[in-house]
């Protein structure tokens, strides 16, 4: 298979730099794309599980774009949803009644939700999130995981980043995954002090392989900060409805007090989630967050269509087995040619890392070649898994990901 050309792309991408810091930001910058030029920068067009680059090169897509993308792009349901909706009413000075269509759905879809409030971002839920927490408890501080993401605010951000300073994470307590003795040990000492717990129903940073929660983990978890009068956040935002139409805690077995969704929601549409159990709405109620668009009906709209076509179609079920039968022919042809290709995390979400000498790098340049072939994948980040990726899709993903096994382990000889 011969390689793609990404002259446009990188021309285009010359452009930027003049104009846009970095020339594109975050997981999309070339410093995380790595080898450097084995990854395309702008997309043209987009259907299914597929999508065109600007220089006419087609991918099958298991980035999804990072998430958001989970019923395929331009999905019929969902896009008439949104332009329905668009025709009537979008921004406007007053919020549309699909809110509250979509928040009652939502109620009755997450068994542990007595009511919802929306807004744009993952950064946006998991935020009031921990202010509701806040409110509720009178206490300031929160616990979180160590490598566990929960978007880009100061609080959340490595010190090495810009414009961030260490009392930035002066309230923020970091343990690690799957570890109730130092979880127990920071409510003996700082009970008094801790509003909330945040974590994702299972750890996936970036980097690292992904580790499920040991057995009989949230059900202790939750014993103790019952005990200590905390709350409990669950940041849904990247499995949400990969794993659980419920909220992927039901999967787990536990239930915590508020949870967060965002990027599957609305197959695309900018849209977020905060659902919360009764007895913390009125603190939902008193804290203050907002923005421009948070009453956009249009995404409300998605979101309402794309819920009710995941839940008819059992999306979860359904993202699962596509993602035991990718990553179990990709892990059998990696075999084949003398490498280890692990797999962690759940599979609809599949972290892979190579097992090689050369560490890191020859993962990286195995993604680099799978996707300057047609496979999009990134080495740095889990996989994601839609109900999109057609039969054919995985057979194209096999024979491509074989010819990539091939041309790495020649370059690396």
């Amino acid at each position: 298979m011969n390689p793609f050309d990404y002259s446009k792309s990188q021309a285009l991408f010359s452009r930027a730099h003049d104009v846009i810091p970095n020339g594109i930001a975050g997981h999309f910058n070339p410093s995380v794309q790595k080898p450097h030029g084995t990854y395309p920068h702008y997309c043209q067009q987009s259907e299914g599980a597929r999508f065109t680059d600007i220089d006419g090169n087609e991918y099958i897509d298991y980035m999804c774009a990072y998430g958001p993308m989970i019923l395929g792009y331009k999905n019929p349901v969902v896009d008439e949803a949104y332009h329905s909706q668009l025709g009537q009413a979008d921004t406007v000075t007053l919020a549309s009644p699909v809110m509250v269509e979509l928040a009652e759905y939502m109620v009755d879809m997450i068994p542990i939700a007595d009511w919802a409030t929306f807004a744009k971002n993952g950064a946006d839920a998991t935020n009031m999130a921990v202010l509701i927490a806040r409110a509720a408890t009178e206490r300031t501080k929160t616990i979180a995981i160590d490598g566990g993401y929960h978007g880009a605010s100061p609080w959340m951000q490595s010190l090495e980043r810009g414009g961030i300073d260490s009392s930035d994470h002066s309230n923020v307590i970091r343990i690690p995954w799957n570890d109730v003795a130092a979880l127990q040990q920071v409510l003996a000492e700082q009970g008094n002090e801790i509003a909330a717990f945040i974590s994702s129903p299972y750890h996936h940073p970036a980097y690292q392989d992904n580790a499920l929660p040991a057995e009989g983990y949230w059900s202790e978890v939750h014993a103790l900060l019952n005990q200590h009068g905390v709350v409990s956040i669950c940041d849904d935002v990247r499995a949400g409805f990969r794993i659980d139409i419920g909220g992927s805690n039901e999967y787990f077995g536990y239930k915590p007090d508020l949870i967060c969704f965002c990027k599957a929601m609305a197959n695309g549409y900018p849209i977020s989630a905060l659902l919360g159990i009764d007895s913390l709405k009125e603190a939902a109620a008193a804290i203050f967050q907002t923005g421009s668009y948070w009453f956009s009906a249009a995404p409300m709209a998605a979101a309402l269509a794309c819920l009710k076509e995941l839940k008819h179609i059992e999306a979860p079920k359904l993202i699962l087995q596509i993602g035991k039968k990718v990553t179990d022919g990709l892990v059998e042809i990696a075999g084949k040619h003398g490498l280890e290709l692990k797999v962690t995390g759940m599979l609809s979400m599949p972290y892979l890392r190579t097992e090689h000498e050369s560490g890191i790098e020859f993962h990286q340049s195995l993604c680099g070649e799978c996707t300057r072939r047609g496979v999009f994948m990134a080495s740095h980040h889990n996989l994601f898994i839609s109900a999109a990726h057609s039969q054919a899709d995985v057979q194209r993903t096999f024979d491509i990901f074989e010819d990539a096994v091939c041309s790495t382990k020649e370059r690396n000889r």
